[in-house]
């Protein structure tokens, strides 16, 4: 869970990151989109289950601004590894990170997540927001980049194919895009790959965050902890054991092992 202090602070540095790095004059329009849907963006979940990844109060921001940071760190890893970075701008694979989402958010009328009202979907199904029934159905890439087009925030190629693709192979529908046998039909940019491997990285950090430390004992580790021997166990179990050895010469040299 987040503090109100830390909600607030998320959403400047996701306004600081459309700042500094969109450029031209999409920066304005996507500034004045967010800026629309700031009350239900700022206090948004990225997931509706609380076994997935930050589903809860502001959870959304900080999934994006992961993922932005993520994405500067895995482009330099790419790019010193040989990658063709003249292939896509930074300006594109920051683009895509901030946006990656956006269908999350529902559409002009609806959000996507509201509280969950079923008790018993609560507590047994962990889950903290339903997803609302006066949403139209679209997958979140689709969503999201037609709640662009609607805000006449122009993308590029590159930006359309990030977004589209950022769920990687765990989306069916991305199989077009990423299993290929022929290279002419392979993405012509590295791009896709870096936002994948930040979703996917965002996520795994904000799992580890969460869920890690409830796993640190598990009920098997405690029951074997009963049975280990600790140093002050292991000397009067082994003088005990040497007590009933008769020959001294033997005894001398298991008490010496």
């Amino acid at each position: 869970m987040l503090t109100a202090e830390q909600i607030q602070k998320n959403w400047e540095i996701f306004l600081n990151n459309i700042g500094v790095f969109i450029t031209g004059e999409r920066k304005q329009k996507l500034l004045n989109f967010y800026k629309e849907y700031e009350d239900r963006i700022i206090m948004m979940p990225a997931a509706h289950k609380k076994e997935y990844h930050n589903a809860f109060p502001g959870g959304y921001v900080d999934h994006v601004n992961r993922v932005v940071d993520c994405a500067i760190k895995l482009a330099n890893v790419w790019q010193q590894m040989g990658v063709d970075m003249s292939t896509f701008t930074m300006e594109e694979l920051i683009f895509s990170a901030i946006n990656h989402d956006l269908g999350k958010i529902g559409d002009e009328k609806h959000e996507a997540y509201t509280p969950q009202t079923d008790q018993w979907r609560k507590d047994k199904l962990g889950e903290t927001y339903q997803h609302s029934d006066k949403l139209a159905f679209a997958s979140i890439p689709d969503r999201g980049l037609y709640l662009l087009q609607a805000h006449d925030v122009k993308y590029t190629f590159n930006e359309m194919l990030g977004i589209q693709t950022h769920d990687g192979l765990y989306d069916e529908a991305n199989k077009k895009y990423l299993i290929n046998f022929s290279p002419a039909t392979k993405p012509r940019t590295a791009l896709p790959y870096i936002l994948h491997q930040a979703d996917l990285m965002a996520a795994r950090i904000e799992f580890e965050k969460e869920w890690l430390p409830t796993f640190k004992e598990t009920k098997v580790e405690a029951k074997n902890k009963n049975f280990a021997l600790t140093k002050e166990k292991k000397t009067p179990i082994k003088q005990k054991a040497l007590g009933n050895i008769k020959s001294e010469s033997l005894k001398n040299i298991l008490d010496n092992l």
